[in-house]
């Protein structure tokens, strides 16, 4: 199967739109869309970390979105990225467009300059690309998730050495 990762551009930003609330449709609070909307309109939105999959008709079939987020313990403080929301929409699914966006995003983060992502996903996918229990860095999420499912990536190694604290995201999560 053929398909493109590529930058998401303005004009496809309400299809995109459609298309995570399609991938959610059965998962999820079913406000992704929302979430997507809110985070390129914030301070938070990184739009060279914003892509889509293509397919050979042109057709948006998944997204991924990467935005910035801080880790702290009070004094100190790191700069780093939530990995949210990636998704494809069910047709498309278990053909490896989620890996392969994956792979695109960390590949632009770590060009960027970015040295970590941080996402709230499943205890069995995300460590296929290197995530591990973000408790292993002392980091910790803003409210209660088991300690499986919250997870960072070093994607510069040993980014993480010195952050630890609280993750916090922007206020388009809680909006």
């Amino acid at each position: 199967m053929d398909i493109i990762i590529k930058e998401e551009i303005t004009k496809e930003y309400n299809m995109t739109e459609e298309i995570v609330k399609r991938a959610f449709l059965k998962v999820g609070d079913k406000k992704e869309h929302i979430l997507v909307n809110r985070i390129r309109k914030s301070n938070a939105f990184i739009p060279e970390l914003s892509l889509v999959a293509k397919d050979q008709n042109n057709d948006i079939v998944g997204h991924i979105m990467l935005s910035k987020i801080t880790i702290g313990d009070g004094d100190n403080t790191a700069d780093s990225l939530a990995l949210a929301p990636l998704c494809v929409v069910p047709e498309y699914q278990n053909k490896g467009i989620g890996s392969q966006l994956i792979h695109a995003a960390l590949k632009n983060a770590k060009e960027l300059g970015y040295g970590s992502v941080i996402v709230l996903g499943h205890k069995d996918y995300y460590p296929k690309f290197g995530f591990k229990p973000a408790s292993l860095w002392n980091i910790k999420a803003p409210f209660e998730v088991p300690d499986e499912v919250y997870m960072a990536l070093e994607i510069t190694e040993n980014s993480l050495e010195n952050v630890q604290g609280i993750v916090y995201y922007s206020s388009a999560f809680s909006d």
